[in-house]
């Protein structure tokens, strides 16, 4: 017999490649990586497990990836609600982010974040936000996978006094965390409206050198595209095109407002989508055209935006407000089926990373990074179909496990290594000094 680090056996394995659900599977780990996918009785024969983990009223998923955040955010989770765009950032955030966004407040709300996301099955976060080196020791501590921006904005802040400053000190973070097998970096121009083309050009070629992805907010609002048509005598995403921006290693987050002629660019070039359901939503940004994305074959993953114009990191709910969105939407009840939902908050979204060989789906030599949900409660009973059940009827809160490279991050609920309580009380203590 083999000898293997984990045997994980679950009454469902859905691996979303292949499409379907295998019943009674298991999924044997070792030195981080998924070895088979076979039934449970053949993985016990097969396999002596240094440690067995039985889950019988589970479904067993790839780890869910939030293609768009801004972690430290948290810790202005409810700051200001019940805003457009435009007011809730002037008024609010970019005034408190200028009073109190620091190292230690990156850290500490990056810390909460992810605390937050693995209880909720999320393992891998592409996050945008000022200190990334933060991020980075928030995101190790956690042992949680990330994709961390080498953000650039033209107004100065704690972090950088220009957009030359922020791609520098960017860089440095990047260099300095090269080979941490769990962290990757991508550039991340904050938006066109805060970004000219100087930096935008250079970002273009920076990223063909250093073949990593572009993260940036896109077509996000009516009020943007107004702008930048004042302003440049063209439409955002026309612009970006200009400046070598718009091509296959671009992540759109929003992206609600495009005509056909802009879906026909995206899906020609080969951009990719981070839609934000519950964001656009709360926001009042709008309802982005999934359907259409996905008739015409871009990439469409799923993200949160950050807790304070979400309010909640939760990306179970991001796939059933997404699923509804797109029906309602375009009046078709199919269109994004159960489990074209679960593949926007996997593989789609690790695609979009470039990580697609690694993670999004449950595949011998995939990492293992793995999330466990209980479909055995009174909220979740009868169980016909596990995946639709996933999207439509279980929440985080059904979420037990998390593993991430085969490490079990949260185990029957319990985070193995953050400490909630000091969470909690550093919430609190920030909150008290932003109030």
């Amino acid at each position: 017999m083999q000898t293997v680090d984990t045997l994980v056996l679950a009454a469902h394995v859905i691996p979303v490649v292949p499409r379907g659900t295998l019943a009674d599977h298991a999924v044997a780990i070792d030195a981080g990586r998924i070895v088979a996918v076979l039934p449970a009785r053949d993985a016990e024969a097969r396999y002596t497990a240094r440690r067995t983990v039985r889950l019988p009223r589970h479904a067993l998923i790839p780890g869910l990836v939030n293609l768009h955040c801004h972690c430290a955010m948290s810790l202005m989770r409810g700051l200001a609600d019940d805003l457009p765009l435009a007011q809730w950032l002037g008024e609010h955030i970019w005034p408190a982010e200028a009073r109190h966004v620091n190292d230690e407040f990156v850290h500490d709300g990056s810390l909460l974040a992810m605390a937050e996301m693995l209880r909720g099955g999320v393992t891998c976060v592409s996050d945008m936000y000022f200190f990334p080196e933060a991020t980075a020791r928030a995101a190790l501590r956690a042992g949680m996978r990330a994709m961390l921006g080498v953000i650039a904005i033209e107004f100065p802040s704690a972090y950088a006094p220009d957009a030359p400053g922020y791609l520098a000190r960017g860089l440095a973070t990047r260099d300095a965390y090269l080979g941490e097998p769990l962290l990757t970096f991508c550039f991340a121009p904050h938006a066109p409206y805060t970004v000219g083309d100087e930096t935008l050009r250079r970002i273009a070629v920076l990223a063909e050198e250093l073949d990593v992805p572009i993260h940036t907010h896109v077509h996000e609002t009516r009020g943007e595209i107004d702008e930048g048509i004042a302003r440049h005598g063209v439409r955002p995403i026309e612009r970006l095109r200009r400046l070598g921006i718009v091509g296959p290693r671009l992540i759109a987050a929003h992206a609600v407002h495009l005509d056909g002629a802009e879906l026909d660019l995206l899906a020609r070039e080969g951009v990719h989508v981070a839609h934000c359901p519950s964001s656009n939503l709360k926001l009042a940004s709008g309802i982005a055209p999934v359907a259409a994305m996905r008739a015409r074959g871009i990439g469409v993953g799923l993200g949160t935006d950050g807790a304070a114009s979400n309010n909640r990191l939760d990306v179970m709910t991001e796939m059933r407000t997404a699923a509804l969105l797109a029906k309602g939407a375009s009046g078709d009840p199919a269109v994004v089926d159960a489990h074209a939902a679960l593949e926007m908050a996997t593989l789609a979204g690790a695609r979009a990373l470039g990580l697609g060989a690694e993670i999004g789906s449950i595949e011998p030599g995939k990492s293992a990074d793995l999330a466990a949900i209980d479909l055995a409660s009174t909220e979740t009973l009868p169980c016909f179909d596990p995946v639709s059940h996933l999207v439509y009827a279980a929440g985080r809160e059904h979420v037990s496990h998390a593993w991430v490279a085969g490490e079990l991050r949260l185990e029957e609920r319990r985070l193995a290594s953050l400490d909630e309580r000091d969470l909690h009380e550093k919430a609190v203590w920030w909150q008290s000094r932003i109030s």
